[in-house]
């Protein structure tokens, strides 16, 4: 069995891998002052609650946009499970080609996307990944990264008009009622969720001119299903996609 991590801002999502096949997975909130003790105590609960045994997975991949984790999770891998984990980067096979300006920027997370898309939806391909921040992974049909788009995340939308108010309140987001809000609540989350709609719709929008009609749409993380009910252009939402491209890279590379 394989262990995969995805390190991102706000949750760490972990999945266990019984051959092709994601057979469980958490998520947890990213905490950065977390020793390789607490790490290793964390995940050997959640693996024995599921009824596994750390002497049963064969190795640890790992997607990282946080540094200070890198290491404590090193550590926790060689003291828990015996061996080192596989940090994806632009130096491991992925499957496709790198083609922007400075590879070694660009996010672990979003290069497994992108070696995942390609992998299961073809090319080209654009992923919407809705985590902290909203990615556009592109990938192009000579099976290529070639970069994307980056915007403010959800949460902070949400956040930052809470913070920045005297009245309105913390909603969750998710699709309204109606457009038209009766409510102050409602009127919030009706703002929130056709504001973020339209932006990515409008970004595809262009995207699609620019790459063909043929391009294929894929939307992952956990705010995706959301969309994909109210978007034009994305038809697909794949929330393991990540999990899926570490493990793609982890069996080109063992």
């Amino acid at each position: 069995m394989i262990l995969a991590l995805d390190v991102g801002n706000t949750n760490v999502t972990i999945g266990v891998f019984g051959g092709n096949t994601l057979v469980t997975a958490w998520r947890l909130r990213t905490d950065r002052e977390q020793t390789a003790d607490e790490w290793g105590i964390k995940l050997r609960q959640l693996l024995a609650l599921a009824g596994y045994q750390l002497e049963a997975f064969r190795g640890m991949v790992i997607s990282s946009v946080v540094p200070p984790v890198d290491q404590p999770l090193t550590e926790m891998c060689q003291r828990y499970f015996g061996t080192n984990p596989m940090f994806l980067s632009v130096d491991l096979d992925l499957g496709l080609g790198i083609d922007i300006d400075h590879p070694r920027e660009a996010g672990a997370d979003r290069l497994a996307n992108a070696a995942a898309a390609a992998e299961f939806y073809g090319c080209p391909c654009v992923v919407v990944d809705l985590g902290t921040a909203i990615n556009f992974d592109v990938v192009s049909a000579d099976r290529k990264f070639i970069g994307g788009i980056i915007c403010p995340g959800i949460g902070m939308a949400t956040t930052g008009l809470y913070q920045k108010t005297a009245r309105l309140p913390l909603v969750d987001f998710r699709a309204p009622r109606s457009l038209i809000g009766r409510n102050t609540v409602d009127c919030i989350q009706s703002g929130l969720y056709h504001s973020v709609l339209g932006a990515i719709d409008g970004i595809l929008e262009r995207l699609l001119a620019e790459l063909g009609p043929e391009t294929r749409i894929v939307a992952t993380g956990g705010q995706a299903s959301l969309i994909v009910e109210g978007s034009k252009y994305i038809n697909t939402a794949d929330p393991d996609l990540t999990l899926k491209g570490l493990l793609l890279t982890w069996q080109k590379n063992r």
